[in-house]
């Protein structure tokens, strides 16, 4: 181990978890990753067993991650999600075969993310079946006892987590279970994700309504809801997604959208050729005997309330002292929605911005951070760091952007962080197949994932590039 390497934890073995793990040992660094469930892939990681989850997602420890529902298919072509070094490309039938499809279902995700973690050899680094439940700054000095500075210099970490994993004796006995560990790290980056805590509505009523509500976290198919009158609150695309499925199946779907004068043509066209699902505008209130009032004042009555409106960012077992807060779904203060600068580089997070390509993304911000925590980078000043968030903050207010959508970015950001690694840039290929992908979904919802003939040229501009023809797996 080099004098520069670090101790790092990195909480959570999903894309970013694991890649940041891949780049901290590429930098000669020590990684501890710490996963709390069985195998890689974190919302990737299908889960169908939602029974013993609060409906609403309710509490800071959720019992199930996974908010990935069994018909999902990304929304991304293949072609554009994989890392710069490992392109997701079609396994052959004698290599193990799969979803061949362009778009293709979360199990060949899994599939990815379990072939990439092989291939680098990142298992090793894993320890599975544990939770962390807290992670806070060993050696940090408030002032109250003299001692240097502002109290954030020279910090280590020490992070407690527990092994939920149960072992047995010969007579099916409980054995050799510590109830808690503890280890002191150089560094923590968090890669926890940010699609498992709901972000629910406030809407009159929620609290008395007797009948099923629940998050679009714990759907999974629709056959629970056959013949029932359901109403499915947020018209995002996972929203859509599971409003279609349930009209194959329900008595009638009403899709709840805040806009419903603003549809794209896509969505149009479904309501248009479906004689059961129905478009309304904002839910006024809910009430004891099943009635759903829109704010246009028309009203129905419902078996099941369904809220697709999104998730929060949480992080219940981080204590920064205060320093980074969770404020309208905000993560702040963090210099390109990385590093929180009094704390920089010691702490980090990984997959923060929304809206972009995931994978090549988590891949530029691995980079950047393991090189800062080896010395091969540099941070700007603590003073020059909170200028640079407060001057996004100015820009997004003047551009009328809603506070909590200050982590949303165009995929074009990423060239950013290919500056700051000294990576190459997103080729252009991905990002011209990211529009296209854009496009068909705005056009054609239903069937955009399947029909992409268009796409011919820059198809071949990508299996003639660097990124598929260096390596095969």
């Amino acid at each position: 181990m080099n004098s520069a390497s670090k101790h790092v934890c990195v909480i959570g073995a999903g894309p970013s978890g694991l890649v940041t793990a891949r780049e901290l040992r590429k930098e000669g660094h020590n990684v501890v990753v710490l996963e709390q469930k069985h195998d890689v892939g974190g919302q990737w990681l299908y889960d169908p067993n939602v029974e013993d989850e609060d409906p609403l997602g309710k509490g800071l420890f959720l019992k199930v991650h996974s908010s990935v529902y069994a018909s999902l298919r990304t929304a991304s072509p293949r072609e554009i999600m994989g890392f710069t070094d490992f392109p997701f490309i079609v396994k052959k039938e004698e290599e193990g075969g799969g979803d061949s499809r362009r778009y293709p279902s979360h199990t060949e995700v899994l599939a990815y993310l379990r072939d990439f973690c092989e291939w680098f050899g990142l298992r090793v680094l894993i320890r599975f079946n544990t939770r962390v439940e807290y992670v806070g700054m060993l050696n940090y000095n408030d002032g109250s006892g003299g001692g240097c500075g502002d109290g954030f210099e020279n910090l280590k970490w020490i992070v407690r987590s527990v092994l939920e994993e149960k072992k047995f004796d010969d007579d099916r006995r409980v054995v050799g279970l510590p109830a808690s560990s503890e280890e002191v790290f150089d560094a923590v980056v968090v890669a926890s994700g940010h699609y498992a805590q709901p972000r629910l509505p406030d809407i009159k009523g929620m609290d008395e309504w007797k009948r099923k509500q629940m998050h679009s976290h714990i759907y999974r198919i629709p056959q629970p809801f056959k013949n029932e009158v359901v109403v499915v609150v947020g018209n995002s695309q996972s929203g859509q997604d599971i409003s279609m499925e349930l009209s194959k199946v329900a008595k009638e779907v009403y899709l709840s959208a805040k806009d419903p004068s603003n549809v794209t043509e896509g969505l149009s066209k479904v309501l248009a050729k479906s004689n059961n699902l129905h478009l309304h505008p904002m839910i006024q209130s809910i009430h004891e005997d099943g009635r759903v009032l829109f704010i246009n004042g028309q009203w129905i009555i419902a078996d099941t309330i369904i809220y697709a409106t999104g998730y929060s960012y949480s992080f219940p077992f981080l204590d920064t002292k205060g320093v980074v807060k969770v404020d309208d779904n905000v993560v702040g203060p963090l210099y390109e929605h990385t590093f929180p600068p009094l704390l920089a580089p010691s702490l980090s997070f990984v997959g923060i911005p929304q809206r972009l390509i995931g994978f090549p993304f988590f891949e530029s911000q691995a980079k950047w951070i393991a090189q800062l925590l080896a010395g091969k980078n540099h941070l700007p000043s603590v003073e020059q760091m909170m200028r640079s968030i407060q001057e996004l903050y100015e820009l997004r207010d003047s551009s009328h952007i809603p506070k909590h959508h200050t982590h949303l970015v165009c995929f074009e950001y990423c060239d950013r962080y290919a500056e700051f690694s000294d990576s190459l840039a997103l080729e252009e290929w991905r990002k011209d197949l990211m529009r296209s992908s854009l496009v068909g979904y705005l056009s054609d919802l239903e069937n955009f994932r399947d029909s992409y003939e268009h796409d011919q040229e820059l198809l071949q501009l990508a299996y003639n590039s660097f990124h598929f023809t260096h390596f095969r797996i």
